[in-house]
């Protein structure tokens, strides 16, 4: 053979050899940061003297968060999500209505994908984990199991990069009468909220940029 036959051949075994990694690998993680409005949240105010309480809501308002995956196959992964949202009580008692609510879920579970050769990519999500209510003026914190069950459309624009957009639930468990937000010590204690039920209900749009690697 030729010398530089051979040399032709070496070079394109060895283009063949650099190029199958490259073409052969798929994405391994994703981090979808997102942003949200999320709406969904009511309480009972504390008794009166005359044994009467209010419901209360949260005002409906934004979101934000961060959604990491780990990939099981080209159609699944693992996943870890961290969900905001801070806002203020909806009411006109200035006893309520001047005190920042913020409810933080911290979630693991799976996204699953309905892929079907187009361009559009439904998918499914399940995650269980806790949630954590807190408030400002140096009231206590609750951390209650909380579940979410999520869906949408994944946008692809080219192998790494997609848009995500979604609709989530997130329901948490809590017993009944459980008080919220209390403070003790220094010669007064009490609560500022109960439970307003067995669940907790929220519900969230959100719009995410994906990046897979």
């Amino acid at each position: 053979m030729p010398s530089m036959n051979r040399h032709v051949l070496v070079a394109a075994l060895l283009a063949l050899v650099a190029v199958a990694p490259a073409a052969t690998a798929a994405p391994r993680f994703e981090v979808t940061p997102f942003a949200g409005y999320r709406s969904g949240g009511e309480f009972d105010t504390q008794q009166t003297a005359d044994g009467q309480s209010t419901t209360v809501d949260l005002e409906d308002g934004s979101s934000w968060g961060i959604d990491l995956g780990l990939y099981r196959d080209s159609n699944s992964f693992y996943e870890l999500l961290y969900a905001t949202q801070s806002t203020s009580l909806d009411s006109r008692d200035p006893l309520y209505g001047g005190i920042d609510i913020q409810t933080d879920y911290y979630q693991f579970g799976g996204t699953i994908f309905f892929a079907d050769e187009q361009w559009l990519i439904p998918y499914l999500s399940l995650t269980a984990g806790v949630t954590r209510f807190s408030a400002d003026g140096g009231l206590g914190s609750e951390t209650k199991f909380s579940t979410s069950l999520g869906g949408g459309l994944r946008l692809p624009f080219g192998e790494n990069f997609a848009a995500t957009l979604g609709l989530r639930g997130y329901l948490t468990f809590v017993e009944s009468d459980t008080d919220f937000f209390c403070v003790s010590g220094s010669g007064e204690a009490g609560c500022l909220l109960k439970s307003s039920g067995g669940t907790y209900f929220q519900g969230e749009a959100l719009l995410g940029l994906t990046f897979r690697f």
